[in-house]
């Protein structure tokens, strides 16, 4: 029997754009849809799986490093969260000393020493801090460990002039290795032509719109109570978006090396769809 080849997924975005939010709920419908899953959070503020633990604060990679050394068992770093996902913080060094890209480096080496990829696993998803794509960051794309990236946008300004500089980056190492984007997944602010600039966004990077997830206040609440949507309240719309995005990462065969806008070409997209106009007012005294 061929073995099954494990897709490891990078997901970057603007901080604050919901990322890690996306990615909890994301992978939570891959579970439901009986995919094995390993979430490894790599931002220092260690909150990529918080609401797959049930608030529980994960000791991080780095944390257990400092406190144990080398004698480091997996099931100190890999807590069973919703669903079977398993989760693992890489954490970051103490404030004020060190790189903090170097917890991810650091977490996927001991996570392949110990044992965790292992034969059963569909998926490892890598949460990655803000719109960051140097250094140590980058480190699941540069590496070859993720070998697809998905970004996380809405239709606001600033998430997509990160959008498409994280675009650059993955053009960049694509040239040298087999890393691909795989799309855009718009987490909705509810801005104006919002579902209309995002696809035309997609479109320009040559990669397309994966999903668009409609605001909801639903998802506040279900983090209020640490839980996902679907484990929150598995009946409501916004869970069923959750379950599509889901279902199209699963069947996604669109995998490229993005095209990414000048910086005049950005904004002349941004204008056509209102965006610098709209900015334009809110700042005219």
């Amino acid at each position: 029997m061929a073995q099954k080849e494990l897709r490891q997924i990078a997901i970057y975005g603007k901080g604050g754009i919901g990322k890690s939010t996306t990615t909890q709920n994301l992978t939570a419908g891959l579970a439901q849809l009986g995919k094995q899953v390993m979430v490894v959070g790599c931002d220092p503020k260690a909150d990529s799986t918080r609401l797959l633990l049930g608030g529980l604060a994960q000791k991080t990679v780095l944390d257990t490093l400092r406190e144990k050394g080398q004698g480091v068992e997996l099931d100190s770093i890999m807590k069973e969260g919703y669903g079977g996902i398993r989760c693992v913080e890489s954490g970051g060094p103490e404030p004020g000393v060190g790189c903090a890209g170097r917890g991810i480096i650091t977490s996927i080496g001991m996570l392949e020493n110990l044992g965790a990829y292992t034969d059963d696993l569909d998926y490892v998803f890598y949460d990655v801090l803000g719109d960051v794509v140097c250094g140590g960051f980058a480190m699941p794309i540069r590496e070859g460990k993720a070998k697809e990236i998905y970004i996380v946008a809405s239709g606001e300004m600033m998430a997509l002039y990160a959008a498409n500089n994280i675009a650059k980056g993955i053009e960049k190492y694509a040239q040298k290795g087999v890393v691909r984007l795989g799309g855009i997944i718009c987490n909705s602010r509810n801005v104006d032509r919002e579902l209309e600039l995002l696809r035309a966004f997609a479109e320009e990077l040559g990669t397309t719109l994966i999903h668009f997830v409609p605001r909801d206040n639903v998802v506040q609440r279900a983090e209020i109570r640490k839980k996902t949507v679907l484990e929150y309240n598995p009946d409501v719309p916004q869970a069923e978006e959750y379950r599509q995005l889901a279902d199209k990462i699963v069947n996604n065969k669109s995998y490229v090396i993005p095209k990414p806008m000048s910086q005049e070409r950005l904004e002349e997209i941004l204008m056509e769809f209102g965006l610098m106009e709209t900015l334009n007012n809110d700042y005219r005294i």
